[in-house]
């Protein structure tokens, strides 16, 4: 008896890797096994930047913050710790905004802090 293959479910899977790879550099946009490996090694790190990407933001909002905070005398420690202390529900990001984009809202929340 024939040897029974899904040739279809394997160019199908061939095909979505081949796919994702559309647009890489040489070889690791047609050749198969080259491709895979790309493909692979991309999704690892798309998955791995998804989480420090929340770091990046974070550690950016908190240099605006302290950039913003000793415009006005104190260090970031010292303001997030009156923020808290103040009950004030304002999380970094839209401190940050503030300090940023709007100073004047940013010099009224150190101010009510202070």
């Amino acid at each position: 008896m024939p040897r029974s293959v899904n040739a279809v479910a394997s160019r199908a899977r061939r095909k979505k890797i081949l796919k994702q790879a559309r647009g890489y550099f040489g070889r690791r946009k047609n050749v198969w096994t080259v491709a895979k490996n790309a493909v692979d090694k991309a999704m690892l790190y798309a998955y791995r930047d998804r989480r420090n990407k929340k770091r990046s933001f974070r550690a950016l909002w908190i240099t605006r913050i302290n950039a913003g905070a000793r415009i006005h005398g104190m260090s970031y420690s010292q303001f997030m710790g009156k923020v808290s202390a103040n009950n004030i529900a304002l999380n970094r990001k839209v401190l940050a905004d503030l300090a940023m984009n709007h100073p004047d809202a940013f010099k009224a929340v150190v101010d009510k802090v202070k």
